[in-house]
């Protein structure tokens, strides 16, 4: 097994897999999509279609413990819908988590909107031996990432970043058909990237991330202070509405934008600005062909989150690069990691030594990957 950290080797992983490179007479998986609100299931096939889809609320407020055993619960329930002869020839589980996640150990690292006792959680090896089947965990932008490409507004494009904006703000980096994983496996964090020396505090503990401006959780927190300070005539009537300004969310935010208050419509701006200020810098650093941007915020605003980014490119980042650049929406919805979890186990099995890839593996295992010789 390749040991990441000190060693300081690259992780040499699959080339993402294409449409045509996946027969569709490939067996189906198992899918788990992790994230800060809701945990889906589903019986993924090779064309990407979903069967025996399973969503339940994510309990984080109940620990680490009880969010594992609803992961464990959703799988099982997707996996006793589907016909006997279908449920017997799943071959893996993908997992798909909000990062840091260590895929190597199949844990869970440190998450930002999973509660502030989720931490080091070991994920896959649970999974792996509830299930009987090799699991394998990613990080959740990753797996949209191997989604949208085999599926998606990436097909046929192997340099690329996908972002997604919606409870938090997270990325993912292809570059020449290969996510890019860094040394330790936790590199594109594109979320966690800063805009502003002086900006407000992040999820993470950092300071002006863009996360920290547009995310829903960062947007819900400005709108509650927007209340508390009488600053938003919408918001405070929407509070009211809704039971106390902790029920505010970024829906009301942008709604409130389009009905015309001030102080959403400067929220919302200032959520695109740091957005578009961010992908420059992608832009200049990676030199991607292709920005595709995902996530429940992103496809409810549309063009008017989309357009200040495109703006944005072509006035700051290189125009050698910008010119290449294209900013597009996401096009496989809110079950883009749902979808992303067949490319990923199929190219992890197939990574595996023919010996292992038959049995359950443990943690260690089924993300394990091989040094470059």
């Amino acid at each position: 097994m390749l040991e990441f950290g000190h060693n300081h080797h690259w992780a040499v992983l699959p080339t993402l897999p294409s449409p045509r490179s996946i027969p569709l007479s490939r067996p189906p998986v198992l899918a788990l999509d992790l994230g800060g609100t809701r945990i889906r299931a589903a019986v993924v096939q090779s064309d990407g279609s979903r069967l025996a889809r399973v969503d339940m609320e994510t309990p984080t407020e109940d620990g680490p413990a009880a969010v594992v055993r609803a992961c464990r619960e959703a799988v099982a329930e997707s996996r006793s819908k589907v016909p006997a002869d279908v449920a017997e020839s799943i071959v893996g589980i993908g997992i798909s988590s909000p990062g840091p996640v260590d895929p190597a150990r199949g844990v869970i690292v440190e998450p930002p909107n999973l509660g502030p006792d989720f931490r080091n959680v070991l994920i896959a090896d649970t999974l792996s031996t509830a299930e009987g089947l090799p699991a394998f965990l990613e990080r959740d932008t990753n797996i949209a990432a191997l989604g949208e490409h085999a599926f998606g507004a990436a097909r046929g494009v192997d340099d690329f970043i996908y972002i997604t904006v919606s409870t938090g703000v997270g990325g993912a980096i292809v570059t020449g058909g290969k996510l890019l994983h860094g040394p330790d496996g936790l590199a594109g964090e594109l979320g966690h990237v800063p805009v502003s020396l002086d900006g407000p505090l992040c999820g993470c503990g950092g300071i002006g991330h863009v996360e920290a401006y547009a995310s829903g959780t960062a947007l819900a927190r400005e709108a509650r202070a927007l209340v508390v300070a009488n600053a938003s005539q919408f918001l405070v009537d929407r509070a009211r509405r809704l039971g106390g300004p902790s029920e505010l969310s970024a829906k009301d935010v942008a709604e409130g934008a389009l009905a015309g208050d001030r102080a959403c419509t400067e929220l919302m701006e200032r959520a695109r600005r740091a957005l578009a200020a961010a992908c420059v810098g992608y832009v200049n650093a990676f030199n991607p062909h292709r920005i595709v941007i995902g996530g429940s915020i992103a496809e409810a605003e549309g063009d008017r989150m989309l357009g200040p980014i495109r703006d944005a490119i072509a006035r700051e980042a290189f125009e050698a690069m910008a010119r290449h650049v294209r900013v597009v929406p996401a096009a496989l919805g809110g079950d883009v990691s749902l979808a992303g979890a067949y490319p990923l186990v199929i190219s992890r099995l197939a990574d595996l030594p023919p010996e292992s890839s038959a049995s359950p593996q443990r943690s260690e295992q089924p993300a394990a990957t091989t040094a470059r010789r």
